[in-house]
């Protein structure tokens, strides 16, 4: 505790940093973040920003860049995109914001990226799946690990995926993003001994059309699989990082 307060008091540390050490999470007036999430999970929190306004989006994203030197927002409108680039690098000086699709990652300078000995394949079965497998993707990136995307691949030409088996096969976790009737991941799944993570889209139309027939597809696989919920990339990208994690560690534990 004394060294934590003489830190602040000599400019080491901030107060929100402080704050992070001793309760594990730093408020503001949009509310809590989990400061401590990637020291206890592996993963970080990840901020939400959809049903939030552009102000409580940048006051969260300041506040994770001010105890973590790091923020991840998923599901950004443009307006917070935008708001986040602008506001983040006045808050905290020099702080870089990427965007990909819906997400983005903002870093201090003094942030340490993580790296990862593991391959995640991250398969689309169609275009219209992308901005999810978008999502999966930073997450796993963020943690370190490379990614090899495989798009537009899905079974009504089944060349399409045979012809990347080799790809799939080098991978030590698999994504499969699909929509529709959700077959992409059962038949991945039966092609490849790494774990297959089937992420469900709500692509498609008609009944079952909003992400329903793909998910109930997947709980339905007569292959190995695991299946998270609808459109929840962040969910399968950190799953497939913490079995990145893992694999990173094997020697590590004398499992290796």
């Amino acid at each position: 505790m004394r060294e934590l307060l003489e830190a602040v008091a000599d400019g080491d540390l901030s107060p929100t940093q402080a704050e992070a050490e001793l309760r594990g999470y730093v408020t503001d007036d949009a509310g809590r973040f989990d400061a401590a999430r990637r020291r206890r999970r592996g993963i970080p929190e990840a901020i939400l920003a959809e049903g939030k306004t552009a102000d409580q989006v940048v006051s969260l994203a300041t506040s994770a860049l001010e105890a973590t030197e790091h923020a991840l927002v998923t599901r950004v409108s443009d307006e917070q995109a935008a708001r986040l680039e602008s506001d983040l690098p006045d808050a905290i000086p020099d702080a870089t914001v990427d965007r990909r699709g819906t997400t983005v990652v903002a870093r201090t300078p003094a942030y340490e990226s993580p790296s990862l000995e593991a391959r995640i394949a991250i398969v689309t079965a169609g275009t219209v799946d992308g901005p999810i497998a978008d999502e999966a993707q930073v997450v796993c990136e963020d943690a370190g690990a490379t990614v090899d995307r495989v798009d537009d691949v899905g079974v009504a030409a089944l060349d399409r995926i045979l012809d990347q088996l080799e790809r799939l096969r080098r991978a030590d976790v698999v994504i499969v993003a699909a929509g529709r009737e959700g077959a992409l991941p059962t038949v991945v799944a039966g092609l490849v001994d790494a774990p297959v993570i089937g992420l469900p889209v709500s692509s498609g139309y008609g009944h079952g059309g909003d992400g329903e027939a793909a998910l109930s597809g997947l709980l339905q696989s007569c292959t190995v699989l695991s299946v998270v919920n609808v459109d929840a990339g962040f969910v399968a990208g950190a799953q497939a990082s913490l079995i990145a994690r893992a694999i990173d560690g094997r020697d590590e534990t004398g499992l290796g």
